[in-house]
């Protein structure tokens, strides 16, 4: 009964609290989240974690990361979450126009995209990938996506809902009708594009990989989707220009001939890439390499020391 009654009152709130944010004047709702994300970034150096992550991205220790960079980290973050808020009554011409690419990146999406094959589309959660997805709408017509399954369920159908309603077709990781690789894999069969989150694992089947020198692992469902289906498989990653714009960058086709490690550590080095150049941009603030994982977690990994410091990948699907 008590968790019941936590799940309806988590409801209502986030309800009341996304119709506040959503109807509210721009520059209040800009003023507000902006101030909410330099508080958090101040506050006892910032969040732990978010500060243990951005300091692998700049190549230095925790103690080190600039002040500024961790509250520019969370001024982001708050950012993505007040745009989150305000999407669906934003005009979409204005989110499409305020998207910057560069010639060349602009070549290679329309490439893909009008190739006849399937496209993933995998990106790391940096800057608002619900921005890189009105403007795929708007460029390429409906494309599949996952939901990571929340609770309480009316929250998971809310959102849900919003992102259908910005013309994504959205299939839950878990709990739906059937497991979403194969409806993705259909899709893809039938020429249609998959957008997929790419660097953090939910799952027990991640990839090994080496992320800015360190042992992570990655979901292998972009690689696999790509593989099975034949599919392109493409790098994406969107970050922050100033206050009206984005950048969106998508022109790094990932290799899958060598099968779905190499694919994968290779998306890891093109999301490395695009990290280092938007740092404050990534909102990572979950234990991300293993070494930062609890000792639960790697247990139920059948990690050992031994295992975990080996040089290099081993052999060996997250979606919001």
């Amino acid at each position: 009964m008590l968790g019941n009654l936590t799940d309806y009152a988590a409801d209502l709130g986030y309800r009341a609290g996304w119709a506040a944010v959503k109807f509210a004047p721009e520059r209040l709702a800009r003023g507000l989240f902006d101030a909410v994300g330099t508080v958090a970034g101040r506050r006892h150096g910032g969040p732990e974690q978010l500060r243990k992550n951005l300091a692998r991205v700049i190549g230095t220790t925790p103690e080190a990361v600039p002040a500024d960079l961790v509250e520019q980290a969370m001024r982001s973050y708050s950012r993505y979450w007040r745009e989150a808020f305000r999407l669906p009554t934003t005009d979409p011409a204005d989110i499409v126009a305020s998207v910057r690419m560069s010639d060349h990146d602009r070549q290679v999406v329309d490439d893909v995209c009008t190739s006849g094959k399937g496209v993933v589309m995998a990106l790391p959660h940096s800057g608002n990938w619900d921005i890189c997805g009105v403007w795929l709408v708007a460029h390429y017509g409906q494309f599949a996506t996952v939901a990571e399954r929340l609770k309480p369920e009316s929250l998971f159908d809310q959102f849900v809902e919003y992102r259908e309603s910005l013309g994504f077709e959205v299939f839950p990781l878990t709990g739906g009708e059937q497991p979403p690789f194969a409806a993705l894999a259909e899709r893809l069969r039938a020429g249609g594009i998959v957008c997929l989150m790419g660097d953090r694992d939910l799952s027990h089947n991640g990839v090994p990989v080496e992320l800015f020198g360190e042992r992570t692992r990655m979901p292998a469902g972009p690689a696999k989707l790509a593989i099975d289906t034949g599919a392109h498989l493409l790098a994406v990653h969107h970050s922050y220009v100033d206050e009206e714009s984005s950048l969106l960058r998508c022109g790094t086709i990932i290799d899958t001939s060598g099968g779905v490690e190499q694919a994968t550590q290779a998306l890891a080095d093109a999301f490395a890439e695009g990290l280092a150049a938007a740092p404050a941009d990534w909102h990572m603030l979950q234990p991300l390499w293993e070494s930062d994982w609890s000792a639960e977690r790697r247990e139920r990994l059948g990690l050992t020391d031994a295992s975990s410091s080996d040089d290099g990948p081993v052999s060996g699907d997250e979606a919001r």
